[in-house]
C-alpha cells in the first residue's frame, strides 16, 4: 500500500511545482550555473600569461650566456690584433668569457628563482 502511494506520487506532479515563477527561477538558477561553467572552461582554456614570460625568461639566460662568449671574444681579438700574440688572447678571452656567461646565467636563474627580479612590463608610469 505505501508502494501504491509512492508511485502515484511519482506520476503526479507536486502541486505549485509547475508555476511560472518556480519554473522561472529553476530557468536562472540554470542559467547562472551554466555561465559559471563556461566561464570556468573559458578561463582554462585561454592561454596562460606564465607561458610567454618562461619562454622570455629562457630567451634573456640564452642571450647573457652568448653575450658573454661574444664580448670575451672581441676583447681577446682586440688585444691579439694591438699586442700581436694572436690565437693565445682570443683563446683566453674566450675562455674567460664563456665563465662570465655561465656566471651570469647562475646569477640570473637564482634571481629569478627567489623572484627577485621584477617582470617586464613596460616604461614604468609614475
Amino acid at each position: 500500500m505505501e508502494e501504491d502511494r509512492r508511485a502515484k506520487a511519482k506520476m503526479q506532479p507536486a502541486a505549485g511545482s509547475g508555476s511560472d515563477a518556480d519554473l522561472a527561477r529553476r530557468r536562472d538558477s540554470l542559467s547562472r550555473s551554466l555561465d559559471a561553467e563556461q566561464r570556468e572552461r573559458a578561463a582554462a582554456a585561454a592561454p596562460r600569461r606564465s607561458d610567454t614570460k618562461a619562454f622570455s625568461l629562457a630567451f634573456r639566460l640564452a642571450s647573457e650566456f652568448v653575450a658573454g662568449i661574444l664580448v670575451g671574444a672581441a676583447i681577446g681579438w682586440g688585444l691579439d690584433a694591438l699586442a700581436g700574440t694572436s690565437p693565445w688572447g682570443m683563446i683566453g678571452f674566450l675562455l674567460l668569457g664563456f665563465v662570465a656567461g655561465v656566471v651570469n646565467v647562475i646569477r640570473s636563474a637564482e634571481k629569478m628563482a627567489t623572484g627577485q627580479t621584477k617582470p617586464d612590463t613596460g616604461p614604468d608610469e609614475d
